[in-house]
């Protein structure tokens, strides 16, 4: 009995030792990662000085590469809507307001049919990536054939995906769409320009994007081509940087409007801000930008408003 109850308490120091060993591991692994200037919860870098760009001068018309033909960007406009993809905009009933701002700019493969009300029927911009090219050409009659007489199209994409040596499938369907809709002004982002994207947000965040593991979003590229052409921005259903954060009780809300059974937007925003592995979207990060700038830029923030 003796030598049982020996080995019993031999067995139980063993588990604790190694409960212990396991725990000190963990504290210090999880200690590593909050000082990882790669995987923190990104944000703007504390220590970073923000240096004003004046977006105005920032980056000329030359920066758009017609996509058919030889036209120009030379799109600009006194008052503008910027309609996100957020569901934020559902019940906001400002579809009316939107439809009276003198330019209507748009994202990806967001729809109006059927959500008029809501987020207007006109389009003046559409900023479109090159994961959605596809969703948009396969419905083209949805986002390109009712649009305003001077609209365009801005599609934003790595180089090796639009520029003028590229040959895969997506470079010669925006080639096609630019021939088939002679109403529209198609364009794609220049490999410069795309480096000038990348350099302002190291600049306005202090953090290079492609060390710290980011993809921009296509809300970076919008917001950022809005300032280009628009004199006065309203932008719908754009929640504020600390939206996700200070209402861990409210209501989920889909990421996009017209995607119901899609992923939460606070849990997609939060999932992307302190993504370890792989390429995140900084949509935190990049509304902390908006906000500084919304003063600058005469940007307003409706639905929610902020």
């Amino acid at each position: 009995m003796g030598l049982s109850a020996k080995g019993q308490q031999s067995h139980r120091v063993a588990i604790f030792a190694a409960i212990f060993i396991l725990m000190t591991l963990l504290i210090l692994y999880g200690s590593n990662n909050i000082n990882d200037p790669v995987y923190a919860p990104f944000h703007v870098a504390t220590n970073h000085t923000i240096k004003a760009t004046d977006l105005k001068k920032w980056s000329g018309k030359d920066g758009y590469v017609p996509v058919h033909g030889n036209k120009n960007m030379t799109l600009l406009c006194h008052n503008c809507a910027l309609v996100t993809s957020s569901s934020h905009v559902l019940g906001s009933g400002a579809g009316e307001d939107i439809d009276r701002a003198e330019c209507v700019i748009r994202m990806n493969d967001a729809p109006t049919l059927g959500f008029e009300p809501d987020v207007g029927n006109r389009t003046t911009l559409r900023v479109v990536a090159h994961s959605s090219v596809f969703r948009v050409v396969r419905r083209p009659n949805d986002f390109l054939r009712h649009v305003d007489a001077n609209a365009a199209v801005i599609f934003w994409g790595p180089p090796n995906k639009f520029g003028k040596d590229a040959k895969g499938t997506l470079n010669r369907l925006i080639q096609r769409v630019g021939m088939t809709y002679a109403n529209l002004s198609c364009f794609s982002v220049a490999p410069n320009k795309m480096r000038r994207f990348d350099n302002l947000f190291h600049r306005e965040t202090g953090r290079d994007r492609q060390q710290s593991h980011s993809w921009l979003s296509t809300g970076w590229f919008t917001m950022v081509i809005a300032i280009e052409v628009c004199d006065n921005i309203k932008v719908y259903g754009m929640v504020p940087p600390n939206h996700c954060g200070k209402k861990p009780g409210s209501k989920k809300l889909p990421y996009h409007y017209y995607k119901p059974r899609g992923s939460d937007e606070c849990l997609t925003y939060i999932q992307n801000e302190s993504g370890r592995r792989g390429n995140h979207h900084r949509f935190i990060t990049e509304k902390q930008v908006f906000a500084r700038w919304a003063k600058q830029y005469n940007i307003t923030f409706l639905h929610p408003k902020w």
